[in-house]
């Protein structure tokens, strides 16, 4: 596969590094600040060109990997469109559903593949704990819970888009909590209803929050907890914990830390001490999860299939997202439907 960047800053690094070991070329970029760019094209031996339209024509992009603010996300898609490339974007897909259920519909119309950067679903520890949730291993689940208590300076959001409500759609829940809102529904399934609390502008400089809390209870019954932080020095890594009436699982960073299941004799757990965490630096992650979806996302453009991590799937974490947003805006409990978007059916091309 052939790829195209538009943003050249720090995640789309790790997305290069990532596209060089799978074997996937990446073969131009655009930034808006051109020398940023160029320095960008020069690292990955990509050509760099001014503008998204004109990555957008070029006959050696197969698809559009996008890696700007979420602000600009529909945009990218209508280019795809046009052009028909497929696009894959950054978290969170878009700052509102609107505009992430359109982007969901511009994609079907024109027969191209949207996929939403959710790394961690392709986690190790996650694969297995997935594996052994839908194998009922842990019983019927009771509680599924998810803690990101991290740390940001106040340089991370010294630029006036960090943290804003229009830039990227609000703070640590959406920027940095999202990938955790991900797996807990891709793990445990919807959620119906959410009541939350946050701080806005706690610690930092910011509009939106650095601290929020929300309680969640899932379509299935269970209940659960979504904690999430940038203010909470030093910081430590994100948590999962996975309770059911067989037993409990523990993901602390990208890692499984605790396997307490009665009786077990299935596949055996992967237990590990050291992980990987975002906790402190945003860029202290592993490259192996960017890999697999990397390599999912250009298979699936090659198949004509759905991603593993699609923009309904994107739209569904964003969904949830904003509902707790409103419930701490308005203080209320928050009911979510758990049919929408309504389109999506998607008809896809190879």
């Amino acid at each position: 596969m052939r790829v195209g960047i538009i943003g050249t800053g720090a995640i789309a690094g790790k997305h290069a590094q990532a596209y060089k070991s799978i074997g996937y070329q990446l073969t131009a970029c655009t930034d808006r600040t051109a020398e940023r760019g160029r320095k960008f094209a020069g690292t990955w031996d990509a050509a760099f060109v001014a503008t998204p339209e004109e990555l957008a024509q070029r006959a050696d992009v197969d698809y559009l990997d996008v890696c700007t603010f979420p602000a600009y996300r529909l945009a990218a898609v209508e280019l795809g469109a046009k052009y028909r490339k497929h696009v894959l974007v950054q978290k969170p897909m878009a700052v509102d559903l609107e505009t992430a259920a359109r982007m969901i519909g511009v994609a079907r119309d024109a027969g191209i593949q949207l996929g939403v950067v959710s790394q961690h679903r392709f986690d190790d520890s996650v694969l297995f704990l997935k594996r052994a949730v839908d194998a009922g291993r842990l019983g019927k689940i009771l509680q599924a819970d998810a803690y990101v208590k991290w740390y940001r300076t106040a340089e991370y959001y010294a630029r006036p888009v960090k943290g804003s409500w229009a830039g990227e759609g609000g703070g640590a829940l959406i920027s940095q909590a999202i990938h955790q809102v991900d797996v807990l529904l891709h793990l445990i399934g919807a959620v119906e209803e959410v009541f939350g609390y946050w701080h806005l502008g706690a610690l930092h400089k910011i509009e939106s929050e650095d601290l929020i809390c929300a309680v969640m209870r899932y379509a299935s019954g269970a209940t659960g907890v979504i904690q999430a932080g940038t203010a909470l020095w030093p910081g430590y890594p994100e948590r999962y914990e996975v309770h059911g009436t067989k037993g409990s699982a523990i993901l602390t960073g990208d890692q499984l830390t605790t396997w307490d299941v009665r009786a077990d004799s299935g596949e055996p757990a992967p237990l590990a001490q050291q992980a990987k965490s975002g906790a402190s630096d945003p860029m202290a992650i592993a490259l192996t999860p960017f890999e697999r979806q990397l390599r999912d996302f250009g298979e699936a453009c090659q198949a004509g299939r759905p991603a593993a991590s699609s923009g309904i799937e994107g739209y569904r974490a964003l969904q949830l997202v904003r509902s707790i947003y409103n419930s701490c805006r308005e203080g209320r409990k928050v009911a979510i439907d758990t049919q929408a978007p309504a389109n999506q059916a998607t008809s896809l091309r190879g």
